[in-house]
């Protein structure tokens, strides 16, 4: 039976390449995309999960939710993903009719399926934490959240210890990592161990597919901004590989540890903090993914496109 999963997205390259593989892929049951801001403004995150949705035209149609419009936009020194966050895509606006707001479509997806759900969260974790403070008890119904976020190390993307997720709502992040859910987080630097060359371009399918024209589109433009801004030959598609990560767990090492999320200092604001202490204090509340098998995850990735390439010819 098809794993049932919510994504909750702020595309951004990564995500919206990662939306299409999870469309098509016969192992997942898609109830729901959700929008929130990060990689782009809110507004731009809710045009771009219904115009992506509705260009891939999958043969299940998820429902759809917008993002809270009152988030505080974090400031980006490097916009990797262009002005629609799209790569200069530029695919036509989808409105909606009776919009709903991606808070109540999580939590009416929960409900109409308890303990059946899966959570991957590719952005900033606002969402999901307004959805458990709102209502507590849905966190009972939740069959696990798989998060990409957080540094591990400590070498962070947005600031010098923080990734830009977590950074970008910390209060959200640590609101989130504290529930009593089983919660799975690949950190950047795991994430960053799965390093895209060129070559992928030649391996991705051709732009006759739905698919295919968005991977063929967008992908350059992430090669071009990665070179441009990191000085790197190859990508990194964190949100791509967290989606591997809820498919296929078996090709990660993980270990079970108490972390938390530091939210107000000047300095670490968004810091993912792991107690590695041998006496330490907290409970363990998370498995982190501290390693991959590259080569399986690339591999993963690669198939994944192809599959939605023909599933949109």
């Amino acid at each position: 039976m098809p794993r049932k999963l919510i994504l909750d997205i702020d595309p951004g390259i990564d995500d919206a390449i990662s939306l299409a593989i999870a469309l098509f892929d016969p192992r997942l049951d898609v109830l729901a995309v959700t929008a929130t801001g990060g990689s782009v403004a809110p507004q731009q995150a809710t045009a771009n999960v219904q115009a992506l949705v509705a260009l891939l035209d999958p043969p299940k149609l998820p429902r759809l939710g917008a993002a809270p419009t009152d988030a505080t936009p974090i400031d980006n020194p490097w916009n990797l993903h262009g002005a629609d966050g799209l790569g200069g895509l530029d695919l036509p606006r989808v409105p909606l009719h009776g919009e709903h707001a991606a808070e109540k479509v999580i939590a009416e997806t929960l409900r109409a399926n308890p303990r059946e759900v899966t959570i991957l969260a590719l952005g900033p974790l606002t969402n999901i934490a307004r959805v458990l403070r709102r209502d507590p008890s849905l966190a009972e119904l939740i069959a696990g959240i798989v998060i990409c976020g957080g540094s591990a190390t400590a070498t962070g993307t947005i600031t010098p210890v923080a990734d830009f997720n977590f950074h970008a709502d910390p209060a959200a992040a640590r609101h989130v990592l504290l529930e009593p859910v089983a919660k799975t987080l690949l950190p950047v630097d795991t994430a960053g161990q799965v390093v895209l060359g060129f070559e992928l371009l030649d391996q991705i399918p051709d732009s006759f597919s739905r698919a295919g024209k968005l991977f063929r589109r967008v992908l350059p433009h992430a090669f071009r901004a990665q070179r441009q801004f990191l000085g790197s030959e190859g990508i990194c598609l964190p949100e791509v590989v967290a989606l591997v990560a809820a498919t296929n767990p078996e090709l990660f090492e993980r270990s079970t540890v108490a972390a938390d999320v530091e939210t107000e200092g000047q300095l670490t604001s968004g810091m993912l903090v792991v107690d590695r202490r041998q006496t330490r204090r907290g409970m363990p509340n998370v498995d982190l993914l501290t390693g991959c098998d590259v080569a399986a995850v690339k591999d993963c990735i690669i198939r994944g496109m192809a599959a939605a390439g023909a599933a949109t010819e």
